[in-house]
């Protein structure tokens, strides 16, 4: 099945959305038996792909260590005030085997899942996680060779970075900022025959999806991994393991998106391995911390990667865009990420307001009330960026400015979308002041003639003449975190 042209995905942690449809319907549920009406809710969102996360059968072992952990115990309490420890399944991302969890009713309760989303247009994303594995995942005792090991020595230096499994010493997977995670082996991604079974794994995930989302996967970079693992990883590679990979599964399986969760500004590298796709954390960062001309600059990089880029302000990882972009920032926030070219990210539960970010360990999360006033601003925004304007539109950024004694037109950024006879404009306030500015519209056509302007959302009208469109561009002023999005009749 084909991927639309910047696709708008929606996450949903699978284990949590499902127990909630067996309490709202008294049934044990799974994947296969999931009632059609909620197939077509997610339809009814006009997102393009559902991301499944978490599928695959996860760790007993790892289950184990979490449950001794007294930072993940503390951290499970605060979200769960009620708690108990068959909450815990151990994380999404400690994964025993690539098969997906009894639970959910297997293998063929997934292909029916897929087949009841492609049915409705919409296409499958899973997780694929290639910088470990769990502890007691097979290759620990088939194939010592595809893991970073370690001494004894190591074992007694260093005891929370290394484990001892059945007489092997082996590490734990890390990423080089922060402490290794204890639940988890590293594999070594120098090595070839790990690099052939991760082959044959993805291989196996693509006949199961249109896509998936490739976890931390800059830790696999060679020039990351050698700084990160040094002498420990032995002789490095001629080749990438991107390279490696990407081409041999997209040679059986040539539509499947591979979409990589990237930091440390390494998108463009991680596009010319070979992904579909990267993160944007740049634009988070700037939209959550920096001003209007810090995202003004971003969106000046090349459309080719622009377009590459997954645009989000949540997803499982980050904190929940509700708590995080106080009242009307987070409609600017999300009027910005769902009208910028490239792929959009929208996690279950931000669209009702949801605040509390759950830990993808835990198999339910605490009742809040939903936000009816976001939730219409979200189901309106994804209707609006649903059509094929934004989708195959030309996108391009405007000029904006102001005058000698009003600077504030630096808060302003504005950017058009062009299909044929479609216009539309976006111009979003991004400061916490009333601002003004001109902003100068890169269409021709635009004089002798009197424009409509409409608002998308909310269809306020405007009434402008084309002259003064063309000469001077068009005068918005806009309250704090405010927007326009404007068709042009």
């Amino acid at each position: 099945m084909t991927w639309r042209r910047r696709p708008v995905i929606y996450e949903i942690a699978t284990f949590v959305w499902l127990n909630e449809l067996r309490v709202q319907y008294g049934q044990a549920l799974t994947l296969a038996t999931i009632p059609a009406e909620e197939w077509n809710a997610l339809a009814k969102l006009d997102v393009d792909a559902v991301w499944l996360m978490g599928v695959w059968e996860r760790s007993p072992a790892g289950i184990a260590v979490s449950n001794v952990h007294a930072d993940l115990q503390a951290e499970f309490r605060r979200v769960l005030p009620d708690y108990r420890p068959k909450d815990n399944l151990g994380s999404a991302y400690c994964v025993r085997d690539y098969v997906v969890a009894a639970e959910l009713g297997g293998p063929s309760a997934l292909a029916h899942a897929r087949d009841e989303l492609n049915a409705r247009g919409l296409r499958l994303v899973l997780d694929f996680v290639p910088n470990h594995v769990a502890i007691d995942h097979p290759w620990g005792l088939q194939h010592p060779e595809y893991f970073i090991r370690g001494s004894y020595e190591d074992l007694a230096r260093a005891p929370n970075d290394f484990v001892d499994v059945k007489g092997e010493v082996y590490a734990h997977g890390r990423d080089p900022y922060f402490p290794p995670w204890g639940d988890v082996l590293q594999v070594n991604a120098f090595n070839a025959g790990l690099r052939a079974a991760a082959i044959d794994t993805v291989t196996a995930i693509a006949a199961q999806c249109d896509g998936m989302r490739c976890d931390m996967a800059m830790l696999l970079l060679n020039d990351i991994f050698e700084r990160t693992w040094s002498a420990r990883a032995g002789r490095r590679p001629a080749t990438e393991y991107w390279q490696d990979l990407i081409p041999a599964v997209k040679a059986k399986h040539p539509d499947v998106l591979f979409i990589a969760e990237a930091y440390w500004d390494l998108e463009y590298e991680l596009m010319q391995k070979g992904f579909d796709y990267c993160y944007d954390k740049r634009l988070y960062d700037r939209l959550v911390h920096d001003n209007a001309e810090s995202v003004r600059g971003h969106l000046t990089a090349g459309l080719d990667y622009q377009d590459r880029l997954v645009r989000f302000i949540e997803n499982h990882d980050e904190p929940r865009a509700a708590a995080t972009f106080p009242g009307p920032k987070e409609h600017a926030a999300a009027v910005t990420i769902a009208t910028v070219p490239g792929a959009r990210l929208i996690y279950d539960g931000q669209i009702e307001g949801r605040k509390v970010k759950l830990p993808v360990f835990l198999a339910r999360r605490p009742a809040e009330a939903p936000d009816d006033e976001l939730a219409a601003f979200y189901r309106s925004l994804l209707s609006a960026v649903h059509a094929d304007l934004f989708h195959t539109g030309e996108w391009r950024l405007c000029d904006r400015h102001g005058w000698p004694d009003n600077g504030s037109f630096h808060n302003i950024v504005a950017w058009t979308w062009r299909l044929g006879t479609e216009r539309t404009l976006v111009v979003v306030n991004l400061s916490d002041s009333r601002s003004q500015a001109r902003v100068q519209l890169p269409w021709d056509g635009l004089r002798d003639r009197t424009w409509r302007l409409v608002e998308t959302l909310n269809w306020e009208c405007y009434v402008r003449d084309g002259d003064e469109l063309s000469e001077q561009g068009l005068f918005v002023d806009l309250e704090p975190w405010h927007y326009h999005f404007l068709k042009f009749e």
